[in-house]
């Protein structure tokens, strides 16, 4: 019964992120993080950018000991990440914060994680991990989705449509910190829409 309540829990929400045009990771990439994450290993994950709750869920039911706390800021996909989560199950060992990543209090988190898992806005990731890479202990993993931005990341900024070019060039300069960064080992992943996997040395 408790499969078959996870299954149409996430059926529903990838067919509402479809009807709602709510961004979700893709088959391929959520396969490619869950991997990730059973080798890892993590007992604690901060997510950043929650939407409507599926990777939260993924993560809680491939990794049956985590606890995932994820932060999300718009009204009414926190209220549905809510709705989402307690239809899941997981409700116990997800918690979800309706606050802005750049905005919440540290103190209101806890104060180490194994894993991070950024996916929010695409332009300020590098302020995302200047603010959050303090919980992560040596060993921890940092991972960055879209880091592939569906193609854009790939062409001269000057064919990039102007109202992204500055989404790109900040996702650019992250991505070229990360790599040159002494204190993290950093690779890219083509999976989905491309992982950024930054463990702390």
């Amino acid at each position: 019964m408790a499969n078959d309540q996870l299954s149409a829990t996430l059926g529903a929400i990838q067919a509402y992120a479809a009807a709602q045009h709510v961004p979700i990771m893709e088959d391929q990439g959520i396969g490619e993080l869950m991997e990730l994450l059973k080798v890892q290993q993590p007992e604690q994950i901060l997510e950043i950018g929650a939407a409507i709750g599926f990777s939260a869920i993924k993560m809680a039911e491939a990794l049956p000991v985590c606890v995932v706390d994820t932060v999300e800021r718009d009204d009414t996909r926190y209220l549905k990440a809510v709705e989402f989560v307690r239809q899941s199950g997981f409700g116990e060992r997800i918690r979800i914060f309706h606050a802005d990543a750049l905005e919440i209090p540290l103190a209101d988190l806890k104060m180490q994680y194994d894993a991070i898992f950024i996916d929010a806005a695409k332009g300020q990731y590098e302020r995302f991990f200047d603010k959050y890479e303090m919980l992560v202990p040596k060993g921890g993993i940092i991972y960055c989705d879209n880091m592939d931005m569906h193609g854009l990341s790939d062409l001269p900024l000057s064919e990039v449509p102007k109202r992204k070019r500055t989404m790109i060039r900040n996702l650019m300069t992250f991505k070229k910190h990360m790599l040159d960064h002494p204190c993290y080992d950093t690779e890219l992943s083509s999976s989905g829409d491309g992982i950024m996997i930054c463990r702390k040395k």
